[in-house]
């Protein structure tokens, strides 16, 4: 897609890191559950879901950093100088690849905090 892509690319690229996020969220949380209400019970442990959750840990971050690094790239294209004010479709496309990369940051941090209770939730209580 790099700087040529087509008008919306930008503004696609941009919500993509939260959607991932949101995803990974409710994926995880339904997984639990899921195991909790129809495997393990109320006293069972979230053991055999753990690895398969942590895969899915992984997949998500390794596609937030892919998008997160392009759009680092569009942003220092052209030298990446701050502030993106004037009112240019290069200033524009600065302005939106940080954008990617702040949002694409921000979901990386929700999804190790959603992680982190993956981690240390030992039982379904």
């Amino acid at each position: 897609m790099g700087t040529r892509g087509h008008r919306g690319d930008g503004l696609i690229r941009l919500v993509l890191a939260p959607s991932i996020w949101a995803t990974h969220f409710l994926a995880c949380y339904a997984a639990v559950a899921i195991v909790c209400a129809k495997v393990a019970g109320r006293t069972g442990t979230i053991a055999g879901a753990r690895p398969w959750l942590l895969g899915l840990t992984a997949i998500a971050l390794a596609a937030i950093g892919w998008i997160g690094l392009q759009g680092w790239r569009a942003h220092r294209h052209g030298g990446g100088r701050l502030p993106h004010d004037e009112d240019t479709p290069a200033d524009r496309r600065r302005f939106l690849g940080l954008a990617t990369f702040l949002l694409a940051t921000l979901s990386a941090v929700a999804i190790a905090y959603t992680t982190l209770a993956i981690v240390l939730a030992g039982s379904c209580r």
